[in-house]
């Protein structure tokens, strides 16, 4: 597109040729600031600033996102779970009135990969009242591992989730809970599930992500899907800001594709969901539906697309029945 103070040259025949060439004249003899190199000026300036911010980000957490790689299976501590279930017991049960439905669907005798659907951005109320529900039922003793983000590692609240079986997300730490004959949950859509906009919290959206399968198939473990509802209603997100994390170069500084827009009590409007805030005490569900054996029920051969697509839909499908139960969103 040309500059848009340049006129084009065209000549008229009602005479207005002349005060087009006359115009045309007048603005080459101008200095040329068009309205596209003043926006490029602006948002020139606008990047460097954030860019400059997303590096004063790094330095400040990049100690504490190296250190969370360390984060492993042997961190857990089921005396320090056994102690502290009962205060567990009181965040899920009566602020969030918390209800597991089928945990006898998890084999009790081998390594499962539990696959859940992800909500509630960084406080994750989905896995807490999971973690409270598998521990009450099958006993402190029982391995149990949940894989995370780094960030969330290395946040605050860090050292705490190590003691509970949560440790950095990585192909080695799942593959060795696994062989180690351990119970794993993973959460395929991660970020980008966990911060979508609190309007898309009736979908479950894995993002196309299809690691999960991949590990079930090499290890020979079967796939538990774990659906959980009314998480994404005790946050109220309102962007993933992809856009955002895109122009921090979060992507290569921490593996984040978003950083999420939200408004969190007490504080108002937060970016990134950093800042420990109020959850709305939204009613949450979470249902374990039966185990999937990989091999038997998709052949020898098994095509990873078509187990992406039977897990999604079988869940969406039991998220979809689970709001059906629901009258108001919040209250349940």
């Amino acid at each position: 597109m040309g500059d848009p103070t340049t006129v084009p040259s065209q000549v008229s025949s009602n005479g207005h040729g002349d005060y087009e060439e006359a115009t045309r004249a007048t603005e080459e003899d101008r200095p040329s600031v068009g309205v596209t190199d003043a926006v490029t000026g602006i948002a020139s300036g606008l990047t460097g600033r954030l860019m400059g911010a997303g590096k004063a980000l790094g330095e400040s957490l990049g100690g504490r996102f190296a250190g969370a790689l360390n984060a492993d299976l042997d961190d857990r501590d089921p005396d320090y779970i056994r102690a502290n279930l009962p205060t567990l017991w009181l965040a899920t049960s009566i602020w969030f009135r918390g209800e597991v439905r089928n945990l006898g669907n998890i084999p009790e005798d081998r390594p499962v990969l539990l696959v859940g659907n992800h909500s509630g951005g960084n406080l994750t109320p989905d896995t807490h009242l999971l973690t409270l529900a598998f521990y009450t039922y099958f006993g402190v003793e029982r391995a149990f591992y949940q894989l995370a983000h780094n960030l969330v590692l290395a946040s605050p609240f860090g050292p705490i989730l190590r003691r509970y079986g949560t440790v950095a997300a990585s192909h080695d730490h799942a593959q060795q809970a696994l062989r180690e004959g351990a119970v794993l949950l993973v959460y395929p859509g991660g970020d980008y599930e966990v911060h979508r906009p609190t309007w898309e919290g009736r979908k479950v959206d894995f993002g196309g992500r299809k690691g999960f399968i991949r590990l079930a198939l090499n290890e020979g473990v079967p796939i538990v899907p774990v659906v959980s509802a009314g998480g994404q209603e005790t946050a109220l997100v309102l962007s993933r800001g992809d856009w955002l994390a895109r122009i921090l170069q979060l992507d290569k500084l921490f593996r984040l594709k978003v950083l999420p827009i939200t408004v969190a009590p007490p504080w108002g409007i937060s970016i990134g969901d950093f800042l420990p805030r109020i959850p709305f005490p939204a009613k949450l569900t979470v249902e374990v539906l039966p185990p999937i054996e990989l091999e038997e029920q998709f052949g020898p051969d098994p095509d990873p697309d078509e187990i992406y697509d039977h897990v999604t839909r079988s869940m969406q499908e039991t998220l979809d029945t689970l709001y059906a139960e629901r009258r108001y969103p919040v209250i349940g």
